[in-house]
Parts: C-alpha cells; sequence; structure tokens
C-alpha cells in the first residue's frame, strides 16, 4: 500500500511541472519590445518649414513654421509667437554676440515688420544662449513716455517751432514749412519709422519724429541701448536729436 503511494505521489508531481511548462515564460525586461528597439516619438513641426536667415557662423539659425517661428542656438531649439510679416523686401537679420557685456553670445533677431510711404518698421529680440529666454528691448513708445518731451507750435510765417527735450538736453529748431496748416499738433507723432540695428555689440534704434497726418519727419531720435543686469533689460542710455532741415 504504502509503495502505492509513493508511485501516485511521483506522477503527480509530474503532472504539475508538465502542465507548468505550459505557461509563457516571464520577460525579465518587462512587457513590450526591448529598450534596443523602442522608438520615442518626437512631436513634427510642419512641412512649411522654411530658413528665413542665420548668423554668420550659423550657430544660429531662424525658421519660419506653419504656426509660428523655431530659433536655433547651437541647436537648442524654441518657438515664439514673433510678428514676421511676408515678404517685406528686407530679409531678417540674424547676429550671435555679446550685447550684455557678460563675455557670453546672444542671439540678436531684426525684423522688418512694416513698409511703405512714410513707414518703416522694425522688431529687435535678443535672446540668451544659455536658456533660450528673451531678453526685453525697452520699446520706443516706453522711452518716449519717460524721456522725451516734445512741443509743436505753428509760427506766422508758415514754419514750425519744434522743441525736444531729451534726458534733460534742451532742442529748439524751426522746420521750414508747415505741411498740415489746418491740422492741430501740439507735439511729434512717433511710431512711423523705428529702425533698429547692432553696431559695435550696440542695439541703436532711429526713431522718427514727425508733424501732420501723412506723416512729415522733422527730426530724428538715435538712441543707444545699455543692459542693466539688474533688470535684465536693455534700456535706452544715450538719445541724439537731429532736426531734418526742410
Amino acid at each position: 500500500m504504502q509503495k502505492e503511494l509513493g508511485v501516485l505521489m511521483v506522477l503527480s508531481v509530474v503532472l504539475l511541472s508538465g502542465c507548468g511548462s505550459d505557461k509563457p515564460t516571464a520577460d525579465p525586461q518587462g512587457s513590450g519590445e526591448s529598450p534596443s528597439k523602442q522608438v520615442t516619438t518626437q512631436p513634427v513641426r510642419g512641412t512649411n518649414e522654411k530658413l528665413l536667415g542665420s548668423s554668420e557662423d550659423e550657430k544660429v539659425k531662424f525658421y519660419k513654421q506653419t504656426d509660428g517661428v523655431t530659433l536655433d542656438i547651437n541647436g537648442n531649439k524654441k518657438d515664439f509667437s514673433w510678428n514676421v510679416p511676408g515678404d517685406t523686401g528686407t530679409a531678417p537679420q540674424v547676429f550671435y554676440t555679446d550685447v550684455t557685456g557678460d563675455g557670453k553670445e546672444e542671439a540678436v533677431i531684426i525684423i522688418q515688420t512694416g513698409r511703405g510711404t512714410g513707414l518703416n518698421n522694425y522688431d529687435i529680440h535678443v535672446v540668451s544662449a544659455e536658456d533660450l529666454s528673451e531678453i526685453k528691448v525697452q520699446s520706443y513708445e516706453e522711452i518716449v513716455a519717460d524721456q522725451i518731451e516734445t512741443h509743436v507750435a505753428k509760427n506766422g510765417d508758415g514754419t514750425l517751432a519744434i522743441s525736444v527735450k531729451a534726458q534733460g538736453r534742451e532742442y529748439d529748431f524751426n522746420y521750414g514749412f508747415d505741411p498740415a496748416p489746418d491740422y492741430k499738433q501740439d507735439s511729434l507723432a512717433f511710431g512711423g519709422v523705428n529702425i533698429y540695428s547692432l553696431e559695435n555689440q550696440k542695439i541703436k534704434l532711429n526713431l522718427g519724429g514727425s508733424v501732420g497726418v501723412s506723416p512729415t519727419y522733422v527730426c530724428d531720435f538715435n538712441i543707444t541701448y545699455i543692459f542693466d543686469s539688474a533688470k535684465n533689460e536693455f534700456l535706452a542710455d544715450q538719445i541724439e536729436v537731429k532736426p531734418i532741415e526742410k
């Protein structure tokens, strides 16, 4: 009897081990394909990518996308919602140079945003190469509000008397004729001409002051920026006023 029980126990073990062999072997690396076959899919941008410009050393590239623009600095890319209109006749200017004075290069992009009779507008963008964050450049509206005062008066001989105060300096001059005798204007108008440029690693702005509806430009404001590290912003440092003779 004991011998028969022993045989039965052996048979039971064999049968149980056979059933276990039908189960799938566990994957020691988990479910799915092996890491060598796994592929990470990145979002694909629109197919209408267009190179708008690059720096002289080609370390900075500026692209137009279907839904915005992309800046590539040394292979690091970031999208921006900058205003880049259609063909204005002037391609964007792309620089890679140190404009903050910290010994490290920044990307500088200058874009023409408007062009026409009495109209010439540009935007400027400065982007850190380290984290691709944009550094603010003080707008001409802020500069006019904070540092420029103007006054326009009509002379009896049909000329205009223009007074300008900028950064504590005063300028008084006459403009040769009144382009809009029936138009009342107490101060100069701005916004028709604002042209950014980069000279000797300095950001500069040519800002036109005008009279009349057309408009007629009577003086230029040549502004040089300086970087304020405490504010992390480019601010107007020097303002030179040049009357336009007529």
